[in-house]
Parts: structure tokens; C-alpha cells; sequence
């Protein structure tokens, strides 16, 4: 059986030359330590100065370290909990166990009861040992810490080793202890200190090491847990270290038995027992089962609280400790801008929507992502991240600066139409040719031997298109000319404008920024964002994912605010919102996003090989984006953008449910003319009367840009109808009509294009006809004609 530690016994009475020698060590000592402190307040500005510059002491966030910051939906009900590597529970100091307190005052502070937050006889102790190991060269400082201390320490300092932070430690110590007693402060050291693994605070740790609740714990397992503070790594018994070589533990815990016995916190009777249980291998641990990790709305939890931790770094100067310390219990509450029913329905709207089957870890394939946002206010509402259940802290595929995709046509819309309306160097009835992009200019985005050849999706061409027939059908061909034509440095621009981000191989790609084909990608809560402009008048609004934090006592600490930017003009933007009904039209890719009788606009996105498929777009109330693929990023089957269109729709409308039809109105800058859709040009009868049917078109201009030529593509002349050839000075009336052809270069049917020959009929061919028409006659009127003899006779 162990033996009771015994006080250390009195030394016998120096001599005088003993005592002599000791009163010289102790002036010495005492200069030394002198000096110390002298040296160490003159190195930290002053001890006055170090100490105004101590944070204030906040007693409410040192006894509330345990409350876990929790978040509300946008009508202020509960939603998640904060789910960090920080385990703690809170638990009251009445239901510990009085070994425990026992064990951790005797291993950690004996005399806890006595001093005044500081330990004067123990810090003088320390004091000797830094300046030994200063004068031989040692970075290593002795802390001397109390209880009081390392609960300032941790739940108001950092861990820093400085003779500043010490100097403010031993203040603030002093002035806790003045307000909260002594088992106010045990509580709230219990329930905060670091045990190992995931275990902040002993109920925790009861749990990890025990599976038990900390008032449950006998005078053994008591030892144990009051033993891990000192180095948490090294007495965690489940590491495979603990597990070769337990004695490490073990004697750490006969440490503690022992300091209680010589505390006389335990009778020797109870400590030679409790060593005997030890030896005998009585002390088991067995772990709770760990509950999920994953919070009920991760999607939009998570990325919740990045931005509430960058804000409070760079709105309320918080060092990364002091961030982490207040989202993982520091009891904030974190009012979020999610609208829970809608994202119920969008994961549902995902889950069942696209079918498939799973891949080897159990993940739906293919996968898909949704976000909705408000882009008037900048709310964003919704943020799915995946299909089916996900292990927790999975890839958010439609928010993550981690998992961006390739954006496809999608971008069209943003970096060349747009673009190009806004910079007035197209309008919605600009011509551009669908046809193989000159080798000339396919070498400049490739070489000469290997010029860009981009195609169409059907690998077909169509000729001219205006810009509205070019959104509607997503030509490639139209948009890799108009970006060619605009320059790159404009797309760029205008796409980081729109929020978008690209690298180095982005910026000199005419394929990454006219089709989408991105290197460094974007995501559906980027893709929402940027659309919303269309509607909102030319405007980018930042995406807001919360609308406020409130500290543990109430007080507001951080509150979003409405940022917005200008993208393009007004005017620019309601062109734009036109041109984008003609994708969801019956004639465009995208038909299937349309909902009732909301008004709907957007474009789909296609990446090669069908990798990548998207729907982007907008009503008078919300945007959103969708994307569908797999992970792995191989093709996908059985999908196309149309089938993305159809999942926008369907989540769009839940997301509409009970709100009424509106439109968005029409600018003063924007007016509308009647153009040619063959020329370009204003429109002029000639266009109404084409062979083929009109060829006028109403579109929206924004005011300046309408096109001041009348249209010469259509000519009206008059032909021999007979012969089909112009019509002569001498072609006769009967012989004439008025018919439309199109001059060369609008055509190549020989049927359309305007005759290049003239009727030959001369005034000489007239006359000859005429004679020989005489001459007819009158042999019809002659009596002695047999055929009107005849004729007479039948009459």
C-alpha cells in the first residue's frame, strides 16, 4: 500500500556563519529578482502602460464560455447549433463531484483558497528559475499560472508567453477574484479547460474517457481526468502512445492521489485503495458514441459562419483565437438570411428530381447544387450544396471557393452580350454571321498550324443572326466573334464586375470567356448573384448571408449591411432582361424553367461533354442558379441543360408560392424601332414584302443606338414576269411586275438575288409586235376568212 506523502520537516537552526552565507544568497536573491522585474516592466513599456493596455475584464463571457453560438432563420426561429472540434458541455458546479475539485486545486493550485488570484510565494519561486534560465541563455519562461490565471488565460488572452501578457494576466486575476468567489471560478475553469481529444470541460471529458456524466465519476477516474490538463496530448489514453505504454497516465494519476492525500483531501485509506485499483488495471475507459457532426443546415450554416468570422476579424479587429473562442462558445446568436421553407423544398426538389443511382461512397450521382437570393435586398435564401444525405462537412457544391466548375454558356449572357450592350458595341438586332471562324483569327487564340476551331452544339451553322436569335438558340460561333471583336479585356472586366473570378489561363482564353470553358470556375451562389443584375437595374448586389450577431448578453456585435455596385447601365440591363425570355422560350435551350405565370428569364449551360450543365437566371423577385454533374467530373448521362432548367423551375416555384405576376418596366433610356433582320438596318417596305415573309423586327434599343440607315439589302424593282429580268423602258405594262430581291452578299439563293440582266425587249421589237398584231386582226375580221364563215354558221 502507498504511504501518506509527508510535509517537508523544518531545517535545524543555521549557525551564524550558516546564517550569514544565507542572509547574503537572500540579498542576492532579492536583487536579482530586483532587477528581474525592473528589466522586465522597462521591456514591456512600464507596468502602468502595460496594464492600461490589458483588454477589459468581461465576466459575462468568462462564466458563458460554454454556451455554443447558435443560428436563426430569417424569421428569427432556431436552425442549427454550432458544431466545432471543440466539445463542451456546461455543467453546474453542484453537480461535480468534490474529488474532482479536489484533485484539479491540488495538481493544478493548492493553495487556490488562499491567495488572492496570484500566487505570490509560488511566482517569487518561478521568478528564480527565468532568471537562471535567462543568464544561461533559455527561452523557457515559467508561467507560475493559478487557476484564476489560465482561466483568464484562455478565456481572455492569448496563450502567449511574454512578459506583457503575464504582466496583464497577474492584473486581471486580481480583479476577477474581486468579482466572482472562489467556486465561481473553479466552475467556470472546469467547464472550459482543455482534457484531450475533442473533451473542453469535465462533463465532456466524463463522457469521452468514461461515458458517463461527471457525477458519476469515482475518486479514480477523477484522478485521472485532473491529470490531463498539465500536457492533454501525452495523458490522452486513447492515443496509440497511451495505449503501448499506459504507465505515463498511470503515474500522472498517482501524481494527483498523492497531492490530494498530502492536501488531506482524501484519508489514507481511500488513497491506498485507489492506487490499488490502478495497479489492478481497475481504471477502464470506454468512449461515448461521438454524436453527428453534421448540423442541420450545413449548407448554409457553414458558409454562415465563415463570413461571420472574417467579419468579426476584419470589422471588430478579432485575432483568429478570439474568433474561434466566440463561434465555438462564445453563446453568440447568429441571425442568418435563410428562408427554411424554401430550402426544404429546394433539397427535396433535388433529392428526387434527377434520379441515378449512387457511387461507392454511398453519394447520389449525378450531384447538383441551388442557391436563391433575393437580389433587391441581397438576402440569399437558399444553399444546397448537394443530393441525399452527405457525411458532414462535405464539399458545398453550390457555395464553396473549393469545388468551382466550368460555367459553360451560362457566362454568355454576362461577359459577351451584356458586355457588348452595355459598351454599345452590339445591340439586341446586331447581325453576326453563324458560320467556321476565319483561320486568320482562330490562329490568334491557337497557331497557325492549329488555329481555334470552335462549333456549334448541333455542329451546324445558320448564317446571320441577329444577337436576340443568337442568346435564344446559344450559338457558340455569335459569341466567339462578338468577343473577339469587343476584346477580351472587356469580357474580363465586365465578368469581375459580375463577381466572377479568373486566372491567368482565363484572361488569354477567348473559350473560357465566350463559352464558359473556365479554368479556375464559379458556382451557383456566384452565378445567382451575378444574374440578379439583370433585374435590378444594372446593379450587383453582395451577397448577405446573415443580417446580424448578438453577443451572450443581447448587445448587437456585427450587422450586414447592403453593398451594391454598378455592372452596367440601367437601360443595358433591361435589354438584357429581355433578350434572356428567348432561352426559356419554345424555340430556345431552356423552355422547362418556366412556372406558372411568373416571369422568367435565363440561360442554360452546357460544358463539353454534358460535364457540366447549368441554369442561371431571374424573376421580378428572386435569382438562382443550378448545376448538375459529378464529382469525379465525368459525363453525365440521361441529363441536359433543359433538364437543370426543369430543377430551376420547380425550386423557383416553391420559392413563389402566394406571390402575384409583376414585370419589370421599361427604362426612359430605352426605346424600340423596326429593323431589318436581314440588314440590320431600319426597316423599310421592301423588308415587310420579302419572298420568304417579313423580314421586320421590333427590338429594344437603348436610345442613341438605334441604326441610322435605311435598309438596302431589299430591293423593289419591276421584272418581265415572263422572263423573270429586269424590266426594260420598253418591256410592255402587261408584262411587268413589282417583285423584292435581295442584293448580293444577303443571300445565296439564286431565286432571292436581285437580276443582274435587263429585259431585252427594244423599241423596234415593240413595233414588230405590234404590226404582226394588226395584222391578226384584220385577217380575223376578213368576211371571206373560212374560219369565220364557219363561224357565223355555228352561231
Amino acid at each position: 500500500m502507498g504511504e501518506k506523502p509527508k510535509k517537508p520537516r523544518k531545517p535545524a537552526k543555521p549557525s551564524k556563519t550558516g546564517k550569514s552565507r544565507k542572509i547574503n544568497k537572500r540579498k542576492i536573491l532579492y536583487a536579482l529578482i530586483g532587477v528581474f522585474v525592473f528589466t522586465c516592466l522597462a521591456a514591456g513599456g512600464a507596468g502602468i502602460a502595460i496594464i492600461s493596455g490589458a483588454p477589459e475584464l468581461d465576466v459575462n463571457n468568462i462564466t458563458n464560455m460554454s454556451q455554443p453560438s447558435q443560428l436563426y432563420d430569417d424569421k428569427g426561429e432556431y436552425m442549427d447549433t454550432v458544431k466545432s472540434s471543440e466539445n463542451r458541455i456546461a455543467v453546474k458546479y453542484s453537480e461535480m463531484p468534490q474529488d474532482l475539485k479536489n484533485a484539479i486545486v491540488s495538481i493544478e493550485d493548492e493553495r487556490f483558497y488562499k491567495h488572492p488570484g496570484i500566487d505570490i510565494k509560488r511566482i517569487i519561486s518561478i521568478i528564480f528559475i527565468d532568471i537562471k534560465n535567462k543568464l544561461t541563455g533559455s527561452d523557457n519562461l515559467q508561467g507560475a499560472s493559478t487557476i484564476t490565471q489560465q482561466l483568464i488565460k484562455m478565456t481572455t488572452l492569448t496563450s502567449e508567453v511574454t512578459i506583457t501578457r503575464k504582466v496583464q494576466e497577474w492584473y486581471l486575476a486580481l480583479k476577477l477574484e474581486k468579482v466572482l468567489s472562489k467556486d465561481q471560478i473553479l466552475e467556470s475553469y472546469l467547464n472550459t479547460i482543455y482534457l484531450g481529444g475533442s473533451a473542453y470541460g469535465v462533463e465532456a471529458a466524463s463522457r469521452q474517457y468514461f461515458s458517463k456524466s461527471v457525477g458519476e465519476l469515482s475518486l479514480l477516474e477523477c484522478a485521472y481526468i485532473a491529470g490531463v490538463p498539465q500536457s492533454p496530448s501525452v495523458y490522452y489514453a486513447y492515443s496509440s502512445t497511451s495505449k503501448k505504454n499506459p504507465s505515463v497516465y498511470i503515474n500522472r494519476t498517482k501524481a494527483v492521489l498523492s497531492r490530494m492525500l498530502y492536501n488531506e483531501y482524501i484519508t489514507q485509506e481511500q488513497y491506498d485503495q485507489a492506487i490499488s485499483d490502478l495497479d489492478s488495471g481497475k481504471l477502464v475507459f470506454e468512449a461515448q458514441a461521438t454524436q453527428s457532426e453534421r448540423m442541420n443546415y450545413e449548407w448554409f450554416s457553414l458558409p454562415v459562419i465563415e463570413q461571420v468570422k472574417k467579419d468579426l476579424k476584419e470589422k471588430l479587429n478579432y485575432t483568429d483565437e478570439e474568433v474561434a473562442r466566440a463561434i465555438s462558445s462564445g453563446g453568440l446568436k447568429i441571425y442568418t438570411t435563410m428562408n427554411k421553407t424554401m430550402q426544404d423544398s429546394t433539397q427535396e426538389v433535388l433529392n428526387s428530381g434527377l434520379g441515378g443511382g449512387a457511387d461507392s461512397n454511398g453519394i447520389l450521382t449525378p450531384q447538383a447544387s441551388a442557391v436563391i437570393m433575393d437580389y433587391h435586398s441581397g438576402e440569399v435564401k437558399v444553399i444546397v450544396g448537394g443530393r441525399g444525405d452527405q457525411p458532414a462537412l462535405s464539399y458545398n457544391r453550390a457555395a464553396s471557393e473549393k469545388y468551382l466548375r466550368p460555367a459553360g454558356s451560362s457566362i454568355k449572357p454576362l461577359t459577351v452580350y451584356s458586355a457588348a450592350i452595355d459598351s454599345k458595341k452590339a445591340t439586341a438586332a446586331t447581325l453576326i454571321e453563324d458560320s467556321p471562324l476565319d483561320a486568320s483569327i482562330g490562329a490568334i487564340y491557337g497557331s497557325e498550324a492549329e488555329p481555334y476551331d470552335p462549333k456549334n452544339d448541333n455542329l451546324t451553322y445558320s448564317g446571320m443572326n441577329t444577337l436576340r436569335s443568337a442568346i435564344m438558340k446559344s450559338i457558340n460561333l455569335v459569341a466567339v466573334k462578338l468577343e473577339h471583336t469587343m476584346g477580351l479585356k472587356t469580357g474580363i472586366s465586365y465578368g469581375e464586375k459580375y463577381g466572377l473570378t479568373f486566372d491567368e489561363h482565363d484572361k488569354t482564353s477567348i473559350a473560357a470567356l465566350a463559352l464558359g470553358q473556365l479554368h479556375h470556375g464559379t458556382n451557383p451562389l456566384k452565378m445567382a448573384a451575378a444574374y440578379g443584375v439583370f433585374g435590378n437595374e444594372g446593379n450587383y448586389t453582395q451577397p448577405i448571408l446573415y443580417t446580424k450577431v448578438m453577443d451572450n448578453t443581447g448587445t448587437v456585435i456585427l450587422e450586414s449591411e447592403k453593398t451594391t455596385r454598378e455592372v452596367i447601365s440601367a437601360d443595358s440591363a433591361f435589354v438584357m432582361y429581355d433578350l434572356l425570355k428567348g432561352p426559356v422560350s419554345s424555340g430556345g435551350t431552356g423552355p422547362a424553367a418556366n412556372f406558372g405565370d411568373i416571369e422568367v428569364r435565363g440561360k442554360t449551360g452546357t460544358t463539353s461533354d454534358k460535364r457540366d450543365l447549368w441554369f442561371c437566371g431571374l424573376t421580378p423577385y428572386y435569382s438562382g442558379a443550378v448545376w448538375i454533374g459529378n464529382d469525379d467530373n465525368s459525363v453525365t448521362v440521361n441529363v441536359s441543360s433543359n433538364t437543370a432548367a426543369g430543377l430551376w423551375g420547380k425550386i423557383m416555384a416553391s420559392a413563389h408560392e402566394g406571390l402575384e405576376p409583376k414585370t419589370i418596366s421599361q427604362p426612359s433610356g430605352v426605346t424600340t424601332a423596326s429593323v431589318c433582320s436581314v440588314s440590320g438596318k431600319l426597316a423599310t417596305d421592301a423588308c415587310e414584302n420579302d419572298p420568304r415573309g417579313s423580314t421586320v423586327i421590333t427590338d429594344y434599343f437603348i436610345q442613341g443606338s438605334i441604326p441610322t440607315e435605311m435598309c438596302d439589302a431589299h430591293i423593289s424593282v419591276e421584272v418581265n414576269k415572263i422572263t423573270g429580268l429586269l424590266a426594260g423602258p420598253f418591256t410592255p405594262d402587261f408584262l411587268k411586275e413589282t417583285r423584292i430581291y435581295l442584293k448580293s452578299g444577303y443571300t445565296t439563293d439564286p431565286a432571292l438575288l436581285l437580276p443582274t440582266e435587263q429585259d431585252p425587249t427594244t423599241l423596234d421589237t415593240v413595233i414588230e409586235g405590234y404590226s404582226d398584231s394588226l395584222q391578226q386582226n384584220q385577217s380575223n375580221n376578213n368576211p371571206n376568212n373560212s374560219n369565220n364563215s364557219n363561224n357565223n354558221t355555228a352561231q
